[in-house]
């Protein structure tokens, strides 16, 4: 396996294989790394997409509200949820949130699925459609599953939620504040214009710019595996893998997941900057 010979040539060999499309064998898995990934992704994607809707919807309109009404109560309470947000650690709100929906009113429990989900995902008469489990289940017709699966998935949401949402409704206010303090803005309303039509079709707009450069960063950091999160809540997606190979030292794993999180991250610098075209039309892809 070439161990024995120098790192760097080590490195280029490793590179050459990745290039063949082999990532090599991950011993914490017991399966190669390409195989690992396609079996850890498709639950950190579905505990994304459940956690960055609403953060999306949340910071971009409670955001944009904060702005509207500047010193009012819908701002000092946004601004209260901004701070404690940004402040607050995910382990603990984690922790928390575990203590009282499980360990105290036996609501939520941790994992992805209860023992019996498990028996049956893993069944024959189980078929993987997707890959994506809450899907997979209501194609089979097992809507018991499904439930079972979003209810595994609500806390770690929530407190990806609650810690995400923070900047980006920091963003979203001062973003909006800087449009409506400009010319244009005024110049609108002296003409008229309803101020709802003023916020929604020329200041909401113009923005969205760095709102739209932070949301797809945030979306990278969400599908490249929330390391604390996956490993408070037991959640078996690409961040508690990476820990758990990174503990274990399984240098093939602890490599594959981090070039899966740096392909991410340039291919959401593309999407991004593909966006910044369709949200301001003054910009054009050269």
């Amino acid at each position: 396996h070439g161990l024995r010979k120098p790192m760097p040539v080590q490195y280029a060999l490793w590179l050459k294989e990745v290039a063949k499309g082999d990532l090599g064998y991950s011993e914490t898995a017991k399966m190669p790394v390409s195989d690992a990934i396609r079996s850890f992704f498709p639950a950190t994607f579905e505990l994304t997409l459940a956690a960055f809707i609403p953060i999306m919807i949340i910071g971009v309109y409670f955001g944009t509200l904060s702005a509207v009404y500047k010193d009012k109560w819908v701002d000092q309470g946004t601004r209260f949820v901004a701070i404690t947000g940004y402040s607050l650690p995910s382990f603990v709100l984690g922790l928390v949130l575990l203590m009282v929906f499980y360990g105290r009113l036996q609501w939520l429990p941790p994992g992805r699925y209860s023992l019996d989900v498990d028996l049956l995902v893993h069944s024959e008469g189980f078929r993987h459609f997707t890959g994506f489990l809450t899907l997979d289940s209501l194609l089979n017709g097992e809507f018991a599953a499904f439930l079972d699966l979003i209810k595994h998935m609500i806390l770690p949401a929530c407190t990806l939620i609650y810690i995400s949402v923070a900047l980006l409704l920091r963003i979203t206010r001062s973003s909006m504040l800087e449009e409506l303090s400009k010319d244009y803005v005024r110049t609108a309303k002296a003409k008229g214009l309803p101020w709802s039509v003023v916020v929604r079709k020329h200041a909401l707009k113009n923005a969205l710019i760095p709102v739209v450069t932070l949301s797809s960063l945030l979306f990278i950091g969400l599908l490249g595996g929330v390391v604390i999160t996956e490993t408070v809540f037991d959640y078996p997606g690409i961040g508690r893998w990476g820990v758990v190979a990174a503990q274990q030292l399984d240098i093939a794993g602890v490599l594959g997941s981090t070039l899966l999180a740096a392909l991410l991250f340039v291919v959401a610098n593309l999407v991004s900057d593909i966006l910044y075209a369709v949200v301001d039309r003054r910009i054009r892809i050269g």
